[in-house]
Parts: structure tokens; C-alpha cells; sequence
């Protein structure tokens, strides 16, 4: 008896290569001795100083989450905090050169996971699946990370 063929659905499809996508990216950016979302907050800070507010903002966390994140890598030498002189309420993050070098690690890293997953895509279908993934009624209340 030949077995059936099964078409899965799309949403456990995206989980499916999801999770293995999430161990990939994993494994990559702990070369560099971060984790996705230092390197998300690190990418962050890459045009230059940026508040507290806007790194919540950006990454979509609660502030008390974004303070510890932060006190890791500050200790780790990767950002620095300062007062803003402007207003001494509000504080300043800025990449150090340490911070920017694992970044560029971590970057490299992921090309190599990106391109194990992505290079039997020609550029077109590449931008075809960003414009899908775009489209997906998600919220970042739904996200957990996981660290």
C-alpha cells in the first residue's frame, strides 16, 4: 500500500521550519556570544546613540525586561548607558567597539545560516516570501522569546 501524501497546513509549515530556523539563528549568533536579542538590540544602537524608550519601543519589550538585557551587556563591555545631559531623566545607549566587533561576528554567522536556508531562492522568490511574511497578522504580545 504506497503511503498518502499529506498537505500539511501553512501555520504548522511555519512553525515546523520556524523552530528549526530558531535553533539555527541560536547556535549562529552564540559564536559571537550573544543571543537573538542582544543582537536585535545591538542592531539597534548601529546608527548611532538611541533611548531607552526607543530601544523598548524598537524591540517591543517591557522596560524592565529592556534593563536587564541591558545590564548584560553592559557588563559585558558591548553598550554604555549615560544620562542624557539634555534631560537627566532619560538615558542614552550607545554600541561600544566591542559590541560593534560581535555584532559583525553574529552578522556573519547569520549570512551563513541565511544562506543554507535561503539560497535555493532566486532574489524575486526572496522578496516574495519578505512580502508574505509581512503580511502575517502577527503582534509582538504574542512573541516569546525565550530567553
Amino acid at each position: 500500500m504506497a503511503a498518502r501524501e499529506v498537505t500539511y497546513r501553512p501555520a504548522f509549515l511555519l512553525a515546523y521550519h520556524g523552530n528549526i530556523t530558531d535553533g539555527l539563528i541560536r547556535k549562529a549568533v552564540a559564536t559571537a556570544g550573544l543571543s537573538p536579542r542582544h543582537v536585535a538590540t545591538l542592531q539597534l544602537l548601529t546608527d548611532g546613540p538611541v533611548s531607552q524608550k526607543a530601544l523598548v519601543d524598537g524591540l517591543g519589550v517591557d522596560p524592565s525586561v529592556l534593563v536587564a538585557l541591558l545590564n548584560g551587556l553592559e557588563s559585558d563591555g558591548l553598550v554604555e548607558r549615560r544620562r542624557d545631559p539634555a534631560d537627566r531623566r532619560r538615558h542614552i545607549v550607545e554600541i561600544t567597539p566591542e559590541g560593534t566587533e560581535r555584532l559583525r561576528k553574529a552578522d556573519t554567522a547569520l549570512d551563513t545560516v541565511e544562506q543554507e536556508l535561503f539560497g535555493g531562492l532566486s532574489e524575486r522568490e526572496l522578496a516574495s516570501l519578505r512580502r508574505i511574511l509581512d503580511k502575517l497578522h502577527t503582534s509582538p504580545e504574542h512573541f516569546s522569546c525565550g530567553e
